[in-house]
């Protein structure tokens, strides 16, 4: 190539890296762009995020012994989702999920240790730009050590990772931008600095608010308020059914499963310790739960006194569910229902009435920004992958009009690697889990007739068919919304590979797998 040739080609490549410059920027702001919806009054919202809150850890969910007074009393004067999940059980896959109304294969934020991508776009920016009044208090955690302001608020408090529970020396809060200590219990003094906004906001009375109020609770290492310590400490824990180490428990299952209960996230090495008993961390994580609903009854204590109640969307999640003792594990990351069914609860008495109403369509976290942002008269951008849910919520679409299954996806983590990449389907009847880069096998689960998911049909001659079918709807799925695209993070360790003498030995190859 001559100097002339090389003078054109420079330029051919300044024209280019023009256009795409030119186009990036131009699709940025298209997608910025807040389509107004004609026939919604634009509505304050309040989201509550909870971490690790499974779905059944609530009073009025049947439980043995936890009282939590002012989420059973949204239940019962709003509306409960008996069928909420996430898409990604993970802390900051959800969070970011619910923010982007993204899978986490197109968010890619696809663990807790990165920051999340350049170019990400929150929901709550479209509410900025329709007029809203945003703030963001509490728990962020992607990206580790980063508490900075985000885009999409106008108000932030938040902390480095997963936060202290109690004040220690040197540990600050980010308050918009500037560092101030911590002060006391981090669940009661988030709700302190969430009201003292909805007072004290520049634009009260004139603007519509939207407040994210974002807990660490209940989050290990599970720490509760001085006021409800020993609470539970006489309380009678019966363990699941499936933490049995027996061979009926496992028949079926896959490998990894009884292999994982001997590590950080299984019952014989939970933590990595065999000094604290289950049952011990239990009431613990009950304990901690406490000061949530009284952060929620402060609340909604708040809309009574200032006339907002009847008028405010208040919505209550967890940001993913927790096994405890279910099939020998702990924590979440993979596709059974303990760790993937989260609570969720909403109330308007203006929009849903106040008589309580159970929903049993099934709604996620993605469907969270598309709800928000319809109650603020805002139209779906094109690229989340969620739905609002409001319609399903005021009785105005059925059933049959709504999801029939739902994706569910996990990748492998290299600090903690007992736990393969998942990918699932939850429908209305079967459950299918299948994983990948993985000697195992898969899962299909009858949950109408198997709830507790204890009985693998998938090598059942007479479901073959149906085995199939999903398999094909499942990659079909991941195929429509760019899911056949992995996406990977840098390993740096061998992770929390530990296991314990003392624990349960590796188990067998599943027979199916076996020939002479």
């Amino acid at each position: 190539m001559d100097r002339y040739q090389k003078r054109v080609a420079v330029l051919q490549l300044l024209v280019l890296s023009g256009l795409l410059i030119c186009l990036t920027t131009s699709t940025f702001g298209q997608a910025l762009k807040a389509e107004r919806l004609a026939d919604r009054k634009q509505r304050n919202v309040i989201f509550i995020l909870v971490d690790d809150h499974r779905y059944d850890a609530m009073g009025f969910m049947g439980h043995p012994f936890l009282k939590t007074p002012h989420m059973d009393a949204m239940a019962a004067g709003g509306i409960h989702f008996k069928n909420a999940f996430v898409t990604t059980s993970l802390c900051s896959p959800s969070r970011a999920s619910i923010l982007t109304g993204q899978y986490m294969h197109n968010h890619r934020v696809v663990d807790n240790n990165n920051l999340v991508p350049e170019g990400t776009i929150f929901f709550p920016q479209y509410l900025q730009k329709v007029g809203y009044e945003t703030a963001y208090v509490g728990k962020w955690h992607m990206g580790g050590a980063s508490d900075d302001p985000r885009p999409g608020f106008d108000h932030w408090v938040s902390f480095r990772g997963q936060g202290r529970y109690y004040p220690r020396k040197g540990w600050m809060l980010n308050i918009n931008g500037k560092r101030s200590p911590q002060k006391g219990y981090v669940t009661d003094e988030m709700t302190d600095h969430a009201i003292d906004w909805l007072n004290n906001r520049p634009g009260k009375g004139e603007k519509p608010f939207f407040l994210y109020l974002s807990h660490k609770a209940v989050h290990a290492e599970f720490a509760p308020a001085e006021r409800h310590k020993g609470v539970y400490k006489d309380a009678k824990w019966t363990p699941p059914a499936t933490m049995a180490n027996t061979p009926e428990n496992y028949k079926g299952k896959p490998r990894w499963v009884k292999d994982q209960r001997n590590s950080w996230h299984g019952v014989d090495y939970a933590y990595h310790s065999t000094q604290t008993p289950i049952e011990q961390l239990y009431k613990n994580y009950c304990e901690t739960l406490l000061g949530v609903d009284d952060s929620v009854g402060r609340v909604n204590t708040w809309l009574k006194k200032n006339g907002l109640y009847d008028s405010t969307i208040v919505i209550y999640m967890g940001d993913n569910g927790f096994l405890w003792g279910e099939h020998g594990l702990i924590d979440k990351r993979n596709a059974y229902a303990e760790s993937m069914r989260v609570p969720m609860m909403a109330t308007c008495p203006e929009l849903f009435g106040s008589s309580g109403k159970v929903v049993d369509g099934v709604v996620a976290n993605i469907d969270i920004g598309p709800t928000i942002l319809e109650a603020a008269g805002v139209k779906t951008p094109g690229q989340m992958d969620g739905r609002s849910w409001l319609a399903l919520a005021e009785g105005k679409i059925k059933l049959d009009q709504w999801r029939d299954f739902l994706l569910y996806e996990y990748y492998w983590e290299y600090n903690f690697p007992h736990t393969p990449t998942v990918f699932a389907l939850r429908g209305n009847q079967y459950k299918f889990i299948q994983y990948h880069g993985i000697w195992d096998i898969d899962e299909l689960y009858d949950i109408q007739k198997d709830p507790h998911e204890t009985t693998n049909l998938i090598f059942e001659p007479s479901l073959q068919g149906k085995i199939r079918q999903l398999r094909a709807r499942l990659f079909e799925e991941m195929k429509k919304t760019n899911g056949d695209r992995i996406p990977l993070a840098p390993k740096r360790s061998h992770g929390q590979a530990l296991r314990t003498q003392r624990g349960s030995k590796p188990s067998d190859f599943p027979p199916q797998f076996i020939r002479e």
